[in-house]
């Protein structure tokens, strides 16, 4: 998967001290008091992260802390740029998010820089932080949502939620079910089209690609490509170059680290015996449209289609 930022150095674990509230004296407690579990404010909000844990809020959070690029990008698509007050590195979409404080890269967050902002709410990536610093941070009493969108429509779960947390969720509402339909018009437009056999190139030193389960075989799946190492174990295998020629890919997609077509791709010419190679299927998508969780994988999806369509026109 693509890295959002190079590691920063580690800083020492910060304690914060908690107060200890003393029992009133003289009051002895009822069965009642002692079983009845303590009132919710009727303002108080619970989503189900991606893990599957209950998050509760007392109210709408007012200070975000997001742990990821891709988490910024999908607060702001929901109306929620207003109360994010620290974010990563590489939190560079929309423009307002390049003008917000740092706390660290998405791997390795500076604690402290996070205290002091004293967010209400937390919004991390599982996969992608350290669990480490996420352990740390619960320990330090902070609210955390867990977000992992591993699909397509856990895009969407993430745009309600962060709505639902951030007092937006008529906008988040919105913005997740406009996603889905086009997801949905999408999928419904190449349902009838022939498969095309995909290899998905995420670097080249080392030779790496996605399984199944990542959510860029599923952008590949919904253009009528088959991922070719759709049954990997591993979420990135490295693979080596044997396994793809036995394979055959008919198109290859690379993405890389920036906007600009990798020369790398173009290495593909030495293998003249691949299909792809000889249909000239070798195929180049942005990065940021494609490897971030975000409403933009759409720009993503709409270039992948359209480069399948393309290796379909060769086979006829």
């Amino acid at each position: 998967m693509t890295k959002y930022a190079r590691s920063f150095k580690s800083i020492m674990f910060i304690r914060i001290a908690f107060g200890v509230v003393a029992l009133l004296a003289g009051c002895t407690p009822s069965e009642e008091d002692i079983t009845a579990p303590p009132p919710q404010s009727p303002d108080s909000i619970s989503v189900t992260d991606s893990t599957g844990a209950l998050v509760t809020l007392p109210q709408a959070a007012q200070r975000v802390v997001a742990l990821a690029p891709h988490i910024v990008e999908n607060l702001f698509s929901v109306g929620a740029g207003d109360e994010l007050v620290g974010v990563v590195a590489y939190s560079d979409f929309p423009e307002a998010a390049k003008k917000l404080p740092l706390v660290g890269g998405y791997s390795n967050t500076n604690l402290e820089k996070i205290v002091e902002l004293a967010p209400d709410l937390i919004i991390a990536w599982e996969s992608g932080n350290a669990s480490d610093g996420i352990n740390r941070l619960r320990e330090l009493g902070f609210t955390i949502y867990l977000d992992q969108p591993d699909n397509l429509e856990d895009v969407a779960k993430s745009l309600r939620d962060f709505g639902i947390l951030t007092g937006h969720a008529e906008r988040g509402e919105l913005a997740a079910t406009d996603f889905l339909q086009k997801i949905a018009a999408a999928r419904a437009a190449t349902s009838n089209k022939s498969t095309v056999s995909t290899f998905y190139q995420v670097w080249n030193d080392p030779l790496q690609t996605i399984n199944g389960s990542h959510i860029i075989s599923d952008a590949i799946e919904l253009c009528g490509g088959q991922n070719i190492y759709a049954d990997e174990p591993m979420v990135a295998p490295v693979i080596n170059i044997e396994s793809i020629i036995e394979r055959d890919p008919q198109a290859i997609i690379a993405s890389g680290m920036s906007s600009s077509r990798p020369e790398w791709l173009d290495e593909w010419q030495q293998w003249p015996s691949l299909t792809a190679v000889q249909q000239d299927n070798l195929f180049f998508v942005d990065p940021d449209h494609i490897q971030r969780h975000t409403v933009r994988i759409l720009l993503g999806i709409a270039a992948i289609c359209q480069q399948l369509d393309s290796a379909r026109e060769k086979q006829k």
